[in-house]
């Protein structure tokens, strides 16, 4: 029995010490996989047929919302780390729901470019809105993953699962849900810059 609790807590321990580590570099594929689309994106830039416009309104309403909600979360660990439980879930909340916000937003700024004839594929499509929507849309791809985290996060602070002095599982969410973060930003600013 003691031999099993040994051997239980040594696994535990190793689960704990290679959990970030992994999620790390699975970020880093993502990197990766988000930098050939962009430079894709450059060197397509000198085709004769390349149309630039201005990114839709919604993009930039998103971009604020998934700012917010990373600092909400932000706030939601510092309280959880305090033992502030009712707090942390408030802000937790808060940050699901600004990211669902944000995959709307997204959704109404697809729109917004089909209303004025941008699109995706089709005669009427252009490179550069296959690029923007199609690289677009992939990070809402990962943002939907990130909505899932955090269900999953906000579903395990219900059960009681993370302690001030344990938030292994919460820290791996918020890791994640700031990457999909600082990447939007990084494709945003992009967009905007790189025409």
């Amino acid at each position: 029995m003691v031999q099993e609790q040994i051997l239980q807590g040594e696994y535990v321990a190793a689960k704990k010490k290679s959990a970030k580590p992994m999620l790390w570099i699975s970020m880093i594929s993502m990197v990766m996989f988000f930098a050939g689309l962009t430079s894709a994106y450059v060197i397509s830039m000198k085709r004769e047929d390349w149309v630039s416009f201005d990114l839709p309104n919604a993009f930039y309403i998103s971009t604020l919302l998934i700012v917010i909600s990373s600092l909400l979360l932000m706030l939601s660990q510092h309280f959880l780390k305090q033992d502030k439980r009712q707090l942390s879930l408030a802000f937790l909340v808060a940050t699901f729901l600004l990211g669902i916000g944000f995959v709307w937003q997204q959704y109404v700024g697809f729109n917004e470019l089909k209303s004025v004839g941008l699109f995706f594929t089709g005669p009427e499509s252009t490179v550069s809105t296959s690029f923007i929507i199609g690289i677009t849309f992939m990070h809402v791809l990962h943002l939907f993953a990130g909505i899932i985290v955090l269900f999953v996060v906000i579903y395990n602070h219900f059960k009681y699962k993370y302690k001030p002095n344990d938030l292994l599982g919460f820290e791996l969410g918020a890791i994640f849900w700031h990457f999909v973060d600082v990447l939007w930003i990084y494709l945003i600013l992009f967009f905007y810059f790189i025409r």
